[in-house]
């Protein structure tokens, strides 16, 4: 049985545009998508200015977006992008060299779907690309690990979200669980539930929370405070 990764790679090429202030950076990324079966570059820029403009021209299904750029970083041109109805189909990859960059927050608010560093194994980057392009997000481990320990920190700061109260028990240890770096795979063997059930669930937050991807879904479980309550057992 085909996934649905393998899917929209036989349908369809993945289109990717590259967005880092680093030509051998750029050089390097491209060389890797453009040899990877089912994905193409079809553009690179130098700043995010340069990266918002290509998207809107190019439309690409997503954008690898380094954080530190020149004339406007990363941050900001993911705002621009993500922001766009009209680009409501493109994905954005964030890329830093660090895991420990102060910049993971703010991108994930920004509307990136994903946040990968760019000593990432070519497998890794790869497949974060694909996985974005389904419609869903990826983050790295150590990122996770630094969300999580970002917001342990400020414990006590966050405050429920009236959006939450419509979810169910269940929902909400799914999103709990989510926001702990879980796979729909290890969500089922933890809760004892299916994996179509899992992705019902899952499918369920995504629309009642407006969320576009697992990233906001990690996002808007910190930001409530419901990630503080720890897995369940």
């Amino acid at each position: 049985m085909r996934t649905r990764i393998e899917d929209h790679a036989m349908a369809e090429a993945v289109r990717v545009l590259i967005a880092d202030d680093q030509a051998l950076l750029r050089g390097s990324f491209r060389v890797l998508v453009d040899s990877t079966p089912g994905m193409e570059v079809v553009g690179e820029a130098g700043d995010g200015a340069t990266a918002v403009r290509l998207t809107r021209a190019l439309a690409p299904d997503v954008v690898l977006m380094d954080l530190r750029m020149p004339v406007m970083d990363g941050i900001a041109a993911t705002r621009e992008i993500c922001a766009d109805e009209k680009l409501s189909g493109v994905r954005v990859l964030a890329l830093t060299m660090f895991d420990m960059d102060e910049y993971v927050y703010p991108a994930l608010q920004a509307g990136a779907s994903g946040f990968m560093l760019k000593d990432a194994s070519p497998s890794d980057l790869v497949n974060g690309i694909r996985v974005i392009a389904t419609g869903e997000g990826v983050l790295a481990p150590t990122v996770t690990r630094r969300l999580i320990s970002d917001f342990s920190r400020r414990s006590g700061t966050a405050r429920p979200a009236p959006r939450l109260i419509g979810l169910t028990n269940r929902e909400q240890e799914v999103l709990v669980l989510i926001a702990n770096g879980l796979s729909n795979q290890e969500i089922s063997e933890r809760l004892v539930i299916s994996m179509p059930t899992v992705k019902t669930h899952v499918g369920s937050l995504l629309a009642k929370l407006h969320a576009r991807d697992r990233a906001q879904l990690v996002i808007i479980a910190y930001e409530s405070g419901l990630a503080e309550r720890g897995m369940p057992a």
